[in-house]
C-alpha cells in the first residue's frame, strides 16, 4: 500500500513544486521579514499578504521527537518503527518531519539534521524528510 501524498492548493503549491526539485522553500513576509513554516496567503505575524518564497539552507536541529510503534493507518505499517520529529530549522521556523535513514532510531534532541527528499507512490511524489548529520 502506498503512503499518502499531499494535495497541494494555491497556498502550498510553490512549496510542493520546489520539493519535487529537491529544494526546500519557506515563505517570508516582505513587510516584516518573518519566516513562516505553514504556507498561507497572509503573514502569521503582521497579517500582510506580501509574501515571498526563499530557499532554505535545509539544515536544522531536533527539538523533540517520538518513535512511533503503532501505525495510524495500514499504509504506515511497513514503516514501523518510524521517528517523527520537530525540527528547528536554521531560518527560525519549526517543521514536523520524519527522520529517515538506518540510524533514525538513534535520534536525540539536539541532533543536527539535513533535509532530504523521499519519493512516494507510483509517481514518486517527493516528501521532505530529514536525516541525521555529523556534528
Amino acid at each position: 500500500m502506498d503512503l499518502p501524498i499531499p494535495r497541494p492548493n494555491a497556498d502550498t503549491r510553490p512549496y510542493w513544486d520546489a520539493a519535487q526539485q529537491d529544494r526546500l522553500v519557506l515563505q517570508h513576509c516582505a513587510d516584516c521579514g518573518a519566516p513562516q513554516a505553514i504556507p498561507r496567503s497572509y503573514c502569521g505575524t503582521c497579517h500582510s499578504a506580501d509574501l515571498t518564497w526563499r530557499e532554505s539552507s535545509g539544515t536544522g536541529k531536533i527539538a523533540s521527537f517520538s518513535v512511533v510503534h503503532r501505525a495510524p493507518t495500514k499504509a504506515f505499517r511497513d514503516q514501523l518503527p518510524y521517528v517523527l520529529a520537530l525540527v528547528d530549522m536554521a531560518e527560525g521556523v519549526r517543521l514536523m518531519l520524519n527522520v529517515i535513514g538506518e540510524d533514525r532510531l538513534d535520534t536525540q534532541i539536539g541532533d543536527p539534521v539535513r533535509v532530504v527528499f523521499e519519493p512516494r507512490g507510483a509517481d514518486g511524489f517527493k516528501m521532505p524528510q530529514v536525516q541525521r548529520s555529523p556534528a
